[in-house]
C-alpha cells in the first residue's frame, strides 16, 4: 500500500511516495509551471516512472496547492459573487466591501444586501428574517451572481437564520450552487468574518478546477481508486468535497506541510521550524506536533480576515534569491530567479548571482559546476551569508515568545544557503529528506475537524457546552473524511468575553482522525 504527497510550491513542485509504514520510497522535484498543473502532471509523471511501483496499490493521494492563494492576489478565476448580510438596519452604517482594494470589488461584481434578520450580542433576536425579502433579492441578482455569502450578525453565537436563508438559496438556485455561511468560516468580529466567507464563496471556481485537474491528472497516470484529499492550513487534510465547501483553508497550507513534515522528520513535537524555498523562507512554531495558529487578524491578498490562518513568518530569502552588491553595501533577495534556478544561476551556466551560489563557492552545496562560482571573493561570499543570517534572525526573533534561544528545524530544498550558524539558536536539526518536508507533511497528515462558538455558561454549563462543540468539531472531522472511530480531542481554547454579563465564552475545539 502506497501514498502519494504532492506540495506546490513557488518554485518547484515536489512529489513523493511512501510506504503503508510512512517510510520514503521515492521523491522528485519539477519546477513549478505557470500554470500549476502543468508541474503537477511532470511531478506526477517523473514520479511514478522512477519509482516503478505498482499503481494499483496506491490508496491515497494529497495535494498542497498555492492555487487559490494565488487567484486571490492575482485577482483571477474568481466567481461574481453577491453578499446577504442579516442585520438591518443596525449594520447599515458599514456596508460590506468596506476597506476592499477597488479591484477586488470590481472583480467580484460588488453586488450585496442588507436583509432583515441577526442577533443581539446575548442570543437575543435582532430581527427576523423575512423569507419573501430574500426570494425577491434572488429573483433579482439571477444569473448575475455563481457563489453567495450568508452573514449574520452575531452568528457566532446563533447560525439557525444563515443555515435558513442557505437552505432558500439552495430552493431558488438548486442543491448544488455554492453557499458559503460565515459561521461556519470566520470567528467574532463582524467585518473580519463577512470578508473570509466573502473570499470562500469567490473560490468556488477555482477550488473546483484545482480538485478535477488533480483527480484527471491521477486518472491519466493509471491511478482511479485512490482517496484523494487536499491539505488545510492546519497541517491536516481534508476530503475534497469539504474543499469544495471551504477553499479558503487551504490558503497557506504550503509552510504547515513543511511544520507537520519537519515534525515527522525530526520526531519533535514542540520547536521551531525554519522552511527554505527557492523564494521565500517561512518560520513556524510547532506546539504538540501541529503549527501555531495566528491569535490576530490576517490579511489575506490585502484584505482583512480572521478565519483560522497559521502563526507563519515569510520572508523574501530562499536558494534562487538574487544578490547583488552596490556601492559596498549587499542586499539579498526579495526578488528571486524562482524556478528558473536551473538556467539563471552562475553555477548553471547562467549570468545571476543568487544565495545558491554563494553556498557552493563556500562549500555548503554541492550542485551544478562549483568552477563558474570560483571567481567570487571568499570574502564577499561570507559577508553575504552573514547578510542572510541576520535576515533570519530578524524572523526568529519575531516568532519567539521568549528572550531564550531557541531549538530550530531546518527543512526545504533551499536549506543549503543557511548559515550554521545563527544567533538565537540553541542547537539546529538537518533531518534526513528534509528537502521534501512539505511533501511529506502532506502524506502523513491526518484529518481535522474544527468547531468555534460563542457560549453562554450562565444558560448552558461550561460542561455542556464543551460537549456540545467536540461533538460538532467530531461532525466537521467526519465531513472532512475521518474514520470516526479513530476521532480524537486534541485542543481546546477557551476565551472569556468580559463584555458580556452571562459569563459568555469564545469556545473553540480541535479534533484529528485517521483517514478513512
Amino acid at each position: 500500500m502506497y501514498r502519494i504527497g504532492i506540495d506546490v510550491g513557488g518554485t518547484n513542485t515536489d512529489a513523493i511516495i511512501l510506504d503503508e509504514n510512512h517510510h520514503l520510497i521515492h521523491a522528485v522535484k519539477s519546477p513549478t509551471s505557470l500554470d500549476i498543473k502543468t508541474g503537477i502532471e511532470t511531478s506526477l509523471r517523473n514520479l511514478l516512472q522512477e519509482s516503478n511501483i505498482d499503481k494499483t496499490q496506491i490508496t491515497h493521494a494529497m495535494l498542497g496547492t498555492t492555487q487559490c492563494t494565488n487567484a486571490i492576489v492575482e485577482r483571477k478565476k474568481l466567481a461574481q459573487v453577491g453578499v446577504i448580510r442579516l442585520g438591518y438596519p443596525a449594520t447599515a452604517s458599514v456596508a460590506p466591501y468596506t476597506s476592499w482594494p477597488e479591484d477586488m470589488v470590481q472583480k467580484l461584481s460588488g453586488k450585496y444586501a442588507l436583509v432583515h434578520g441577526g442577533y443581539e450580542y446575548d442570543g437575543q433576536v435582532l430581527g427576523e428574517v423575512d423569507e419573501a425579502e430574500i426570494t425577491a433579492l434572488l429573483e433579482e441578482w439571477g444569473s448575475s451572481v455563481e457563489s453567495i455569502a450568508v452573514i449574520g450578525v452575531f452568528s457566532s453565537i446563533k447560525n439557525d437564520q444563515e443555515l435558513q436563508i442557505r437552505d432558500l438559496i439552495h430552493q431558488v438556485y438548486g442543491p448544488e450552487f455554492p453557499v458559503s455561511c460565515s459561521s461556519l468560516i470566520g470567528s467574532v468580529g463582524l467585518i473580519e468574518r463577512e470578508n473570509a466567507t466573502i473570499l470562500n464563496a469567490a473560490l468556488c471556481k477555482v477550488i473546483e478546477t484545482t480538485t478535477q485537474g488533480f483527480v484527471q491528472a491521477l486518472e491519466e497516470e493509471g491511478i482511479t481508486d485512490a482517496a484523494v484529499f487536499l491539505c488545510q492550513n492546519d497541517g491536516t487534510l481534508m476530503s475534497i468535497d469539504y474543499a469544495k465547501q471551504f477553499p479558503i483553508l487551504t490558503i497557506a497550507c504550503g509552510p504547515t506541510n513543511s511544520i507537520r513534515g519537519a515534525s515527522y522528520l525530526a520526531k519533535i513535537k514542540d520547536t521551531m521550524v525554519l522552511d527554505v524555498g527557492g523564494t521565500t523562507s517561512d518560520i513556524g512554531v510547532l506546539q504538540d506536533g501541529f503549527p501555531r495558529e495566528s491569535s490576530v487578524a490576517v490579511e489575506v491578498g490585502d484584505i482583512r480576515t480572521n478565519f483560522r490562518m497559521p502563526d507563519i513568518i515569510s520572508v523574501g530569502l530562499g536558494g534562487g534569491s538574487i544578490v547583488r552588491s552596490e556601492n559596498g553595501k549587499i542586499t539579498v533577495g526579495p526578488d528571486s530567479v524562482g524556478y528558473k534556478i536551473g538556467q539563471e544561476a552562475l553555477v548553471f551556466g547562467g549570468h545571476t548571482l543568487t544565495t545558491t551560489d554563494i553556498a557552493v563557492r563556500l562549500g555548503l552545496a554541492d550542485v551544478g559546476d562549483k568552477s563558474l562560482v570560483a571567481h567570487l571573493d571568499e570574502d564577499f561570499a561570507k559577508n553575504v551569508q552573514a547578510e542572510i543570517a541576520a535576515i533570519i534572525e530578524q524572523a526568529i526573533d519575531k516568532m519567539k515568545t521568549s528572550s531564550g534561544d531557541v531549538e530550530l528545524v531546518l527543512v526545504g530544498g533551499g536549506s543549503v544557503v543557511i548559515p550554521d550558524t545563527i544567533r538565537g539558536v540553541s542547537h539546529m536539526i538537518k533531518p534526513e529528506n528534509g528537502g521534501v518536508a512539505n511533501a511529506i507533511g502532506a502524506c502523513i497528515a491526518q484529518i481535522s475537524g474544527q468547531y468555534e462558538q460563542i457560549y453562554i455558561y450562565s444558560t448552558e454549563p461550561r460542561e455542556d457546552s464543551l460537549r456540545d462543540a467536540q461533538e460538532k468539531a467530531v461532525k466537521q472531522a467526519v465531513l472532512a473524511g475521518a474514520d470516526p472511530a479513530t476521532v480524537e480531542l486534541v485542543e481546546v481554547e477557551e476565551t472569556p468575553l468580559a463584555y458580556h454579563p452571562g459569563n459568555a465564552t469564545r469556545l473553540r475545539v480541535k479534533v484529528v482522525g485517521n483517514m478513512k
